[in-house]
């Protein structure tokens, strides 16, 4: 991507009709509007999805019991909201997008990795959305014998990628706006669902489930951390760069916390019922999580059930196609907002089409395995991230996100280094769980643990079990990359951001001293 001097970018260019002007620019403070409450919508949305019901059975594969498993889906849910609640604040404080405002940690340059990596994800899963939404249809639509071959996936898909193309345009309004109505439509639609499976829950079978080990229930909690929360930090300031700066901080954390988690922790927790309650379920879910849950229901049912299964993903491909489309103008793309978003929609359809349409059976599974290692550096980015804005104590100097010559220079060495660090020591202790991946076996490397033989000296720390292992399975190096990334940053940091705030505060002084008199 050709860097360009971004000055310009800091006043939004026009846009033709209703679609949002705003893009990677400081939002003006007569635009600033709405309450912390407002973001409850969005990330409540974007998380009532059938998927979590599955995530039930992912759960209980920990080899668990019922109280544990519940332990794992509450403290796996509510502590990856937090995080998105956590750097929701960043927005608030300087009314710029997620990876913009992560330039006066990195550098203007520097950003670029965690951006590149960003950008991956956001397409990478907007793509994967949009496919389970048309595969999702036309599994629902053969079960109820209106299926005609491709015609059928040809129309879902046409009409899902319209929708979230559409959405992703005309930008943050019209986002937000949908999102309040598929709350409500999707919280409907999840209830009926329940009242129709909720006979199919037998509570002495679950209970009879045998408990598991620490070890299991931690891995089960990381499982549902990597499946939801952790996997939106890098747009949370995207939806609350809006608001006012005089917004209450507490709020901005708990309403993305408690909109993101409900919905997945009510969700999680019924799946792990029905699961619990059903070992042959239990085993369908884990093959097709989507079909699966289609078998306890009535024909008649069926197609409401594809009505929200479709709009739950749905609604999280929308907001990650806007995000994507920020992102590339972060990355240096000399474009206003909504075309980056049209060019994100045109890479989403091309990787849609080809796994509809082309690719062999397993490439979702695969394709997902890939997004999901890219979670390791997103994580550590978010670690460096997090350390940075809970050691500042000024507003974002707004001139200096939008040039290398400003306070917070082109590359800065402590960030990159210990996202660096961490994307290393979180691949060594993740694996591909799909098994399905080429050329990933050399994930894993330091689940065997360190190893020191010296002469007659032998000895092994941190043996985690292996690629075989109990812990293999459990995303553990998505916490520790985070772990790094936070502590590693926060101690080797701190000197560089102070330096910036008085550089800042120097400066500020500096234009508000009078002149001096005259005689």
């Amino acid at each position: 991507m050709t860097a360009i001097d971004e000055s310009s970018t800091r006043r939004a260019p026009a846009a033709p009709g209703a679609i949002e002007a705003n893009g990677i620019n400081v939002i003006q403070e007569s635009e600033r509007k709405g309450r912390p409450a407002d973001l409850f919508w969005p990330w409540c949305a974007s998380n009532i999805s059938v998927l979590a019901v599955s995530y039930g059975a992912f759960v209980l594969g920990f080899g668990i019991g019922l109280w544990q498993g519940i332990v794992a889906a509450v403290v796996g849910a509510v502590a990856s909201f937090l995080l998105v609640g956590l750097v929701s604040i960043a927005g608030k404080r300087g009314s710029a997008p997620t990876l913009a405002l992560s330039r006066a940690a990195f550098g203007r340059a520097g950003n670029t990795l965690p951006c590149v990596v960003s950008y991956v994800l956001l397409v990478g899963w907007e793509t994967v959305l949009v496919a389970l939404s048309t595969l999702a249809t036309a599994t629902v639509f053969e079960r109820l014998g209106w299926s005609h071959g491709d015609g059928t996936k040809v129309a879902a898909f046409v009409v899902v990628a319209l929708v979230i193309v559409g959405a992703g345009i005309m930008g943050f309004d019209l986002i937000m706006r949908m999102q309040k109505y598929l709350t409500i439509a999707l919280i409907i639609v999840t209830a009926v669902y329940v009242a129709l499976t909720v006979d199919h829950i037998h509570l002495d079978t679950a209970k009879a489930l045998p408990t598991g080990s620490t070890q299991s229930v931690i891995g089960a909690a990381i499982l549902v951390m990597t499946g939801f929360g952790l996997g939106w930090v890098n747009t949370a300031a995207d939806y609350s760069r809006y608001l006012p700066r005089r917004a209450s901080s507490a709020g901005v954390v708990w309403w993305p916390t408690f909109g993101g988690s409900l919905p997945v922790v009510l969700l999680v927790v019924y799946g792990i019922l029905l699961a619990g309650s059903s070992q042959s379920l239990s085993a369908a879910i884990g093959s097709d999580p989507i079909g699966a849950l289609t078998t306890i229901l009535p024909t008649w049912f069926l197609l409401p059930f594809a009505i929200v299964a479709v709009l739950g993903l749905v609604s999280g491909a929308v907001m990650d196609i806007y995000s994507s489309g920020l992102t590339l103008l972060t990355l240096g793309l000399p474009a206003p907002r909504w075309v980056a978003a049209a060019i994100d929609g045109v890479l989403m359809v091309v990787g849609a089409i080809y796994i509809v349409f082309y690719a062999d059976s397993d490439f979702v599974v695969i394709f997902e395995a890939f997004l999901i290692i890219l979670g390791v550096p997103m994580a550590a980015w978010c670690g460096v991230f997090l350390a940075d804005v809970l050691m500042r104590r000024r507003d974002y100097d707004e001139a200096s996100l939008f040039t290398g010559a400003g306070i917070y220079g082109r590359f800065r060495l402590s960030s990159v280094l210990f996202m660096a660090l961490g994307t290393w020591v979180g691949w060594g202790l993740v694996i591909d769980t799909t098994g399905a991946g080429k050329h990933l076996g050399w994930l894993g490397y330091f689940l065997d643990g360190i190893t020191v033989d010296v002469g007659s000296f032998h000895h092994t720390w941190f043996d985690l079990g292996g690629t075989g292992g109990g812990w293999a399975y459990a995303n553990l190096g998505v916490p520790v990359a985070l772990a790094i990334g936070f502590v590693g940053y926060l101690v080797f940091g701190f000197a560089g951001v102070r330096r910036q705030e008085r550089a800042l505060r120097d400066r500020t002084a500096a234009t508000s001293d009078p002149a001096p008199a005259t005689t």
